[in-house]
């Protein structure tokens, strides 16, 4: 069982991530193409596709979710530091993998 102050580091991880992700679809939108990293071996393979923004109600997940959406490369290369990486259940490969279902509005 996970303890209320490992909780607690998640979620402020997941705050700063979110915030960070913001900033990025900020520049996006000033600067039309985000180059991916020139080392690709940073990335930790995940495949699948994000979950579609407009799917959800909330601005800040939608916004997440399309941040996501618009910078793979880096959040695929970003572990992820909430357990799902280790969860029999979501075997999540990095933090991209938290936006191919649900788990990252949660």
């Amino acid at each position: 069982m996970i303890n209320d102050t490992v909780k607690k580091q998640g979620l402020i991880f997941f705050v700063i991530t979110l915030s960070l992700m913001l900033s990025v679809v900020s520049l996006a939108g000033a600067q039309e193409n985000i180059p991916a990293p020139k080392d690709e071996s940073l990335r930790k393979g995940e495949t699948r596709a994000t979950l579609d923004p407009d799917l959800f109600k909330d601005a800040r997940v939608k916004s997440a979710y399309q941040a996501a959406r618009e910078v793979p490369w880096l959040l695929d290369s970003i572990p992820c530091y909430c357990f799902c990486e280790e969860s029999p259940a979501f075997q999540h490969k990095s933090l991209l993998s938290c936006y191919v279902d649900d788990h990252a509005a949660t």
